[in-house]
């Protein structure tokens, strides 16, 4: 049961929802909670496009999109999978020195628009990989549909990939509770053991970890028509919905500041979010990318866009983060973009641990935590 313990500051925190420490529910706290080591993706870009750029459902893409500012050079579709994950590894190896195992993230564009043969053939070679032991897989709410989420259910319980195996080291201290996290067969080697001496083995997989992760973007239909999204939000809660009732982790990607939008728009979302049975959710500041149909309509209508100062920024996602269920995992609340993508860097070039130390730090000095509010 959750109590409420009254800490030093004299403010009052909910007991047992957060780690050591936090005020939030993190990202990287929740693969260690569950899996008891550091899991880091790796981006692979298969080749995908989306529906709304090749003209199932419009042409251009949305409005604020240029894969390239987002996309790590390693990632490119002229390179097999095994070769970008070889790379990212190598990438991501001398930058988190105690990440454990990878996940491949299948991140360009829309990561379902195919057949499902050509979907099985690419997770499959992903998986392949022996550093790998799981897919991140991001796509479109109108991309997927009962037949592609059956087989990533039967992926996660591992029936799709006979005598798949992994294991993920674990630190001295680490633990997990995976087995039976509707990830497949999770287990401890050599069980009976104590998972927190330093004789603790490592977490065998039989299954591998699948997620899936929605850009949703708005939970504003007039938005979404605004940004040339091509579907509504009712799309994304049906896909979100789907996904979860299949025993799936479901994340989403929201972006502050688009066209129109309010701050009282922005926080009416958190009730809508709250009520969508997500695992994990992304957050990013409105970056206006160059050569973008988003830069030629802040050209023309600066007023209808909230551009945040760094400070007001992150007073404002601490606004949000009151408002957002304490069980949702925080994965990301700002974006970084190249400087050579965008006409502007108002908040400088500061990079996400920095970002992460101002909301400790914003959090802790309002006597506030996540879902504070509810």
């Amino acid at each position: 049961m959750v109590g409420m313990n009254e800490n030093m500051d004299g403010d009052m925190m909910p007991e047992g929802l957060f780690a050591p420490g936090r005020r939030y529910s993190s990202y990287v706290d929740f693969f260690r909670r569950r899996y008891g080591a550091r899991l880091q993706k790796v981006v692979i870009d298969a080749g995908f496009t989306c529906p709304n750029r090749d003209g199932k459902v419009g042409f251009g893409g949305c409005t604020f999109c240029d894969n390239a500012a987002f996309h790590p050079a390693y990632s490119r579709a002229d390179k097999p999978i095994g070769e970008q994950i070889d790379e990212g590894v190598e990438f991501h190896r001398g930058r988190y020195r105690n990440t454990a195992a990878y996940l491949a993230y299948f991140q360009a564009y829309s990561n379902t628009y195919a057949s499902l043969e050509r979907l099985r053939e690419l997770y499959l070679a992903a998986l392949e990989h022996p550093s790998v032991v799981g897919i991140v897989i991001g796509t479109r709410p109108d991309c997927v549909d009962g037949a592609k989420l059956d087989f990533l259910q039967e992926l996660a319980a591992g029936k799709a990939l006979e005598g798949w195996r992994r294991e993920i080291a674990r630190p001295v201290g680490g633990s997990a509770t995976a087995a039976g996290s509707g990830h497949g067969d999770c287990s401890s080697a050599g069980a009976g053991r104590d998972e927190n001496s330093e004789s603790a083995s490592p977490l065998v997989l039989t299954a591998p970890i699948v997620i899936v992760e929605y850009g949703i973007e708005s939970c504003h239909d007039e938005t979404l028509r605004r940004v040339n999204r091509g579907h509504d939000f009712a799309a994304a809660r049906k896909a979100v919905e789907m996904t979860a009732a299949r025993g799936l982790d479901c994340g989403a990607h929201f972006i502050l500041g688009l066209p129109g939008e309010t701050r009282e728009m922005m926080l009416e979302e958190c009730a809508m979010i709250n009520s969508l049975p997500l695992t994990t959710v992304k957050f990013h500041q409105l970056q206006i990318v160059r050569g973008t149909a988003m830069e030629r309509e802040y050209a023309s209508r600066p007023s209808d866009f909230i551009r945040f100062t760094l400070d007001g920024y992150i007073d404002f996602f601490v606004d949000m983060l009151e408002r957002l269920r304490p069980d949702l995992c925080i994965e990301r609340f700002a974006g970084e973009v190249p400087p050579r993508f965008v006409n502007e860097t108002p908040w400088g070039l500061i990079r996400n641990v920095e970002l992460l130390r101002l909301l400790e730090s914003r959090l802790l000095a309002r006597r506030t935590w996540q879902g504070r509010l509810l």
